[in-house]
């Protein structure tokens, strides 16, 4: 395994499984982006899908609902890593299975 395969999933058990503020399952639904209570489904929609809207009130909000700053930060970083490694590991899944179904075939067919 690559280097960088480990140090991803090194990230990943970290942020899901690591102590947090936040509860592991909270910190599971922001990474897939599942369903989550409001006002925590906005900011975390949000990070997923169209994070150059967030702002200042999406935060103020979260902190109003009496989340900290530290579950507010793992919770909103769970998401973007979540849907950074969604295609990251289509594209690995992929790369892997051309190699698996084309390991007779020549380097240079011509």
């Amino acid at each position: 395994m690559s280097d960088i395969m480990q140090a991803r999933r090194t990230v990943v058990a970290r942020i899901l499984e690591g102590d947090g503020k936040a509860s592991r399952t909270q910190r599971r639904a922001a990474f897939d982006n599942a369903v989550l209570a409001e006002p925590l489904r906005t900011l975390i929609d949000k990070v997923a899908k169209y994070a150059s809207t967030i702002s200042d009130d999406d935060i103020a909000t979260a902190k109003a609902s009496y989340f900290s700053e530290d579950q507010i930060f793992e919770l909103v970083v769970c998401p973007a890593i979540g849907q950074a490694t969604r295609p990251y590991d289509t594209a690995v899944a992929a790369l892997k299975a051309g190699t698996e179904t084309n390991t007779y075939a020549p380097l240079d067919p011509r």
